[in-house]
């Protein structure tokens, strides 16, 4: 990974340019600024870098003003060179977005001055009623070849949009994650269609034949290793912008001809792919930039900044009200585990009185800084409430349960990996190599140390999905003894936070086998992947 300090003093983006014959012509310049998995944080916030392979906790980092900044300096420096991207994911992520169904987020985003976006997984968060008027709101047009009516098999987005830039024609394609139906409750994108990667030929076809475009770029939402596996497989692209998986590419991954980056989440990075275009139509040079909005480097544009607050004074006071404290920091950085999910999951273990906790391995949340938690933390953590489901399952169906959720995390082919990252347990111990190829990955589990029996019933508990089927706590299947408690995980995490701050870090996380998962282990996970899909 590489820093980008440099960049501090005005932006100034350095490009190859091929030396060319005397007769030929100078190639044509186009850029493309990009930003992915906002989730709803508009304002600066904590984040965690890794610098020279160690964690970096910064304060004060992002936010949608200091992506204007950038956004400005480029419009400056390039003027009419540049289109401005948003790779989807943005009304949904924090109490301000999910308290006025992403209305908060729609004005800051449009002050950006975005040429487009796509909508991402979790664009039905609110429901298609909520989505379609956000969508109304923006100002830039959304684009996705895949999501249809369900009555009407019609789109109900354009599946592309062309832009010409210096003189050099650009289709984008957007594509989102045709598992949206599985992975959110199903009633929320009831009435909607999501269609596979074979609605995509078509439209790169019909603007390379009928568009007569130079470049065509696909922006996805579907995760790293998935775009990466697209690259290889899906012709007559050039350029694929990645989502969903808030991937730090601060290199490119090149497959062939195809470029593949992804630039981070929580508006705490803006990638930028500078392009070099001759006069036909082929790319004669390219580069690559993920730059960090730290606070030393970029400030927040001020226009944008009152925007931003003008947006989010209506919900200071219920954000600000504290709930806890923590003398250390609270990340959400690990592929296996992490220090904030593990409160999280200990909440809701001690709430519903069960041997077994289990919280969803969720992306989204930027870190929290030590001091104190506030309801707006909590709301990133959890943007979306459940109700606590309590339960009896076999050390079996555990056993089962595990293996497939080792196998949705880090299976070889991207294809068969769904979801975010692996769940996380209280009271239970995972003990699996992370490297065995295929099943089995799971060695053993064990409950409050002691080695699970598959025989033995244990009693768990987790937040209840709406419209998952009955019988499941989180993805166990066939739970017996189901009662619903009531209280739901922020009531969980805020009884838990009463009893126990300050909270500290420093307690043993319950997966084996397994260093610190910060960068380490994602950078394993993501060059398996990419050996997978060559």
């Amino acid at each position: 990974m590489r820093s980008f300090h440099a960049l501090a003093a005005g932006l100034a983006f350095v490009v190859a340019v091929p030396v060319m014959a005397a007769d030929e012509p100078t190639p044509r310049r186009v850029s493309l600024a990009f930003i992915n998995d906002v989730h709803a944080q508009i304002e600066p916030h904590p984040e965690l870098f890794w610098s020279a392979g160690a964690e970096e906790y910064v304060k004060d980092v992002g936010g949608l003003a200091r992506v204007a900044t950038v956004f400005n300096r480029l419009r400056a420096e390039r003027p009419g060179e540049t289109v401005f991207i948003d790779g989807g994911d943005t009304i949904q992520g924090s109490g301000p977005a999910a308290w006025t169904k992403g209305q908060s987020v729609v004005e800051p985003m449009n002050a950006l001055g975005l040429d487009f976006a796509i909508p991402g997984n979790w664009f039905v968060a609110y429901g298609a009623d909520a989505w379609n008027k956000a969508v109304a709101g923006f100002k830039h047009p959304m684009i996705a070849a895949n999501v249809r009516d369900e009555r009407t098999g019609e789109l109900i987005h354009e599946p592309y949009i062309v832009k010409e830039v210096n003189g050099v024609r650009i289709g984008f394609v957007g594509f989102t994650d045709p598992e949206v139906p599985h992975r959110q409750p199903p009633h929320l994108s009831k009435g909607l269609a999501l269609d596979g990667e074979d609605a995509l030929p078509r439209y790169i076809a019909e603007l390379r034949e009928k568009q007569r475009v130079d470049l065509v770029v696909l922006v996805t939402h579907v995760g790293l290793p998935k775009s990466i596996a697209m690259a290889d497989e899906i012709r007559g692209v050039d350029v694929i912008l990645s989502a969903d998986t808030h991937e730090r590419t601060y290199e490119p991954i090149i497959r062939g001809d195809v470029w593949v980056v992804e630039a981070g989440s929580f508006a705490s990075f803006v990638g930028v792919l500078d392009l070099q275009v001759g006069a036909d139509g082929e790319i004669v040079d390219r580069s690559w930039r993920l730059i960090e909005l730290r606070p030393e480097l970029f400030p927040e544009d001020p226009e944008v900044k009152k925007v931003v607050e003008t947006a989010l004074a209506p919900h200071r006071e219920r954000m600000n009200r504290v709930i806890g404290r923590t003398d250390d920091w609270l990340a959400r950085d690990g592929v296996l585990n992490s220090t904030l999910d593990q409160v999280i999951a200990d909440a809701v273990r001690e709430a519903a009185g069960t041997e077994i906790g289990l919280s969803n391995g969720y992306r989204f949340s930027p870190p929290t800084a030590p001091g104190p938690i506030t309801v707006a933390d909590l709301w990133n953590w959890l943007p979306i409430p459940l109700e606590l489901k309590r339960g009896e399952a076999t050390g079996a169906q555990l056993r089962r349960y595990w293996e497939r959720e080792l196998q949705n995390t880090l299976a070889d082919d991207p294809k068969n990996l769904h979801g975010g990252w692996l769940a996380r347990p209280s009271g239970m111990t995972v003990d699996f190599d992370r490297d065995a190829s295929g099943e089995p990955r799971l060695r053993d589990l064990f409950v409050a140390g002691a080695p699970l029996k598959d025989d033995v019933t244990y009693t768990l508990a987790a937040g209840d999905r709406k419209g998952a089927p009955n019988g499941n706590i989180h993805r166990v299947q066939d739970c017996k003894n189901l009662e619903m408690l009531g209280a739901t995980t922020h009531d969980a995490v805020e009884k838990y936070l009463e009893r126990h701050s300050p909270i500290h870090s420093n307690f043993g996380l319950d997966v084996r086998r397994v260093d610190r998962p910060g960068l380490r282990m994602r950078s394993q996970i993501l060059d398996k992947l990419e050996e997978a899909s060559r």
